[in-house]
């Protein structure tokens, strides 16, 4: 496991859950077998196992791994949370009918990217959904030690790296997408600064 993707081990032992942010990309889905991708300390993976779907998660942290295990334990949903990396998944192929990946894929390299890319296209079923949310370029937290095109190490080693549209639409070779950007300004200071998110909808064909 290279050093970057360890660093999350670290990033875990001091945070705690903090509920989850908006599910409405989903519509009204609310059935079949999903995995988390990164699913950290279970934020999204809780509330859609809430909402209906069978649901997986999946994260390099053990410490992350047993936040999300206490606190569906807590809500007695009794989920499955499994040590793994989203670059090299433990399941068959056409396995799920979705995959939720958020706010991970910005922490990867490109290769790791590509690969964790194609792990969702072999595990989806034919018509399977992916659901994306990644930072963009014109983020404001853009920047940092660069060793890689729009990718940046910070101090404590995590990785961030920020996409743009066409670079996205490449990636996702095999899916059709429907790609949204949000940029939100947010002032500190008296200066005006943007938040700019990119979410995606794909289907496997």
């Amino acid at each position: 496991m290279t050093e970057h993707i360890k660093a999350w081990n670290n990033e875990y032992k001091s945070s705690i859950w903090k509920g989850h942010y908006s599910l409405d990309i989903l519509g009204s889905l609310g059935k079949g077998r999903l995995l988390d991708a990164g699913c950290g300390s279970g934020k999204y993976s809780i509330p859609l196992q809430m909402r209906g779907f069978e649901v997986i998660g999946v994260d390099v942290s053990l410490d992350a791994l047993k936040m999300a295990a206490k606190g569906s334990v807590c809500r007695e949903l009794y989920m499955k949370f499994l040590a793994g990396d989203i670059c090299h998944l433990p399941f068959q192929d056409a396995s799920f009918d979705i995959v939720w990946c958020y706010g991970v894929l910005q922490h990867l390299l490109s290769d790791e990217r590509e690969l964790a890319i194609c792990e969702f296209r072999r595990i989806l079923s034919s018509g399977g959904r992916l659901f994306l949310e990644v930072f963009g370029d014109e983020d404001m937290r853009y920047g940092g030690i660069e060793i890689e095109p729009n990718t940046f190490k910070r101090k404590k080693g995590i990785i961030y790296h920020y996409f743009n549209i066409n670079e996205l639409n490449g990636l996702l070779g095999g899916f059709s997408c429907r790609i949204t950007e949000s940029k939100k300004e947010k002032r500190f200071d008296g200066r005006v600064y943007i938040r700019h998110m990119i979410s995606v909808e794909a289907r496997r064909s």
